[in-house]
């Protein structure tokens, strides 16, 4: 049976609307975002970087500038160049490849196609992300130590005092193990509409959620801190296949090509704090008592034309990133894949988010572990299970220590 959502809808958006005056909340948000959407499209106009970008060797030698870390905070991402060498990342392009050719994997996805119905509009023809989780390129992205600095640095940004203590480890990191990412040239499928991850019609009716972003409901955006961790490892998600299931203080991917503006890559709303925009928005009153902008369980949160346009104007391209650069945002942060790879080369990446050691990922950690020895797909994506019988995959040998341990496994 299809679960409703719309009394729990109902019930949500007139607790949210007693708490305050949505409408001047929603007019004070709306002042301040804009502000910042404005001198998004200036900056962006004039050729001015408006990602931060900082250099992994920078990290790891402990230079990375206050007003670099500001920085990061105000847009909500980064792209961290060279936490790979390049000759490496393009090593595991190559092996990924193989891996894929060798085990017949398109065949086989097409026999499969439309069971991952997470991002519903996408086209079921020939696949651009892959359903593959356990190649040893893979592996080695996420149990890299170098990728576990560039995690923990990240992890830092965040606040994790909680009234029962620390909310997450910084300094630990669980293994999510995601899939691949290899957009060919010309291919017009993937494009992905702008979104959030991480809850869709949770924002406002979990009530952890309601927690997190209290300030906003109450009509004080400005004292919103989107990097206060407290509550964030306890909201519950609509269980659906590629809902993740696991806190992430970061999404992100390690590019395997070099890619960017043209290239059917990702565009980011550099601007931490506009989920309050989307929360406000859906209590107006031109938006139904049922309705949340669209919002519905086990999808992607969508920031739509019809109801977020004037927002979506400071959606900016990443800029082009090389082989082992990485690319980061907050879960709060919108998102989208252009409708067209224009570009002449494969647009590859691993997708590796950051997700820090609390109660709510170590019990997603062992799950994941039971499906990595089994070689079944990752238990929040849909149970296409491609790898049980591939040949070359990863197993645990192919762990480091350090990978055991981000596996559950030591």
């Amino acid at each position: 049976m299809e679960f409703d959502a719309k009394p729990f809808i109902v019930e949500a958006k007139a607790t949210l609307k007693a708490r305050a005056d949505v409408k001047q909340a929603f007019a004070d948000c709306r002042s301040a975002i804009m502000r910042d959407v404005d001198a998004i499209q200036t900056d962006h106009q004039k050729g001015q970087r408006v990602i931060p970008e900082i250099a992994f060797s920078a990290i790891l030698d402990e230079t990375v500038r206050p007003t670099q870390i500001a920085d990061i905070r105000k847009r909500g991402c980064a792209i961290i160049r060279g936490v790979f060498d390049q000759a490496q990342a393009t090593d595991w392009n190559a092996e990924l490849g193989t891996y894929i050719t060798q085990n017949n994997y398109l065949e086989k996805a097409t026999e499969k196609a439309g069971i991952d119905k997470y991002f519903s509009a996408l086209d079921a023809g020939q696949p651009q992300i892959y359903g593959l989780y356990w190649s040893r390129p893979q592996i080695q992205a996420r149990q890299a130590e170098s990728m576990a600095i560039t995690k923990r640095f990240l992890n830092h940004l965040y606040d994790v005092r909680a009234p029962m203590g620390p909310e997450f480890d910084p300094d630990n990191d669980f293994a999510y193990a995601d899939r691949t990412r290899r957009r060919q040239p010309g291919d017009t499928t993937l494009g992905l509409s702008p979104h959030m991850d991480s809850g869709s019609y949770e924002r406002w009716c979990d009530p952890v959620y309601q927690t997190i972003y209290g300030s906003i409901f109450d009509g004080a955006f400005d004292a919103f801190d989107p990097w206060k961790a407290a509550y964030r490892t306890q909201v519950r998600e609509y269980a659906s296949p590629a809902v993740c299931s696991m806190f992430r203080t970061f999404q992100g991917w390690t590019a395997l090509t070099t890619q960017g503006p043209g290239d059917g890559t990702l565009s980011l709303l550099p601007i931490a704090n506009s989920i309050g925009y989307l929360l406000l928005r859906a209590l107006q009153n031109d938006v139904a008592d049922d309705d949340l902008c669209g919002a519905e369980p086990g999808r992607a949160l969508g920031a739509s034309p019809d109801w977020h346009a004037e927002i979506l104007d400071g959606l900016i391209t990443i800029p082009t990133v090389e082989p082992g650069d990485t690319v980061w945002w907050h879960p709060d942060v919108i998102h989208s894949v252009a409708d067209e790879h224009a570009g002449n080369d494969y647009a590859n990446v691993i997708y590796v988010g950051a997700s820090p050691v609390c109660a709510k990922n170590e019990a997603y950690a062992r799950k994941q572990a039971e499906a990595f020895l089994a070689g079944r797909s990752a238990p929040d994506f849909a149970a296409e299970d491609y790898e049980i019988n591939f040949r070359n995959r990863a197993t645990v040998d192919d762990l480091t220590e350090l990978g055991r341990r981000q596996m559950c496994l030591l």
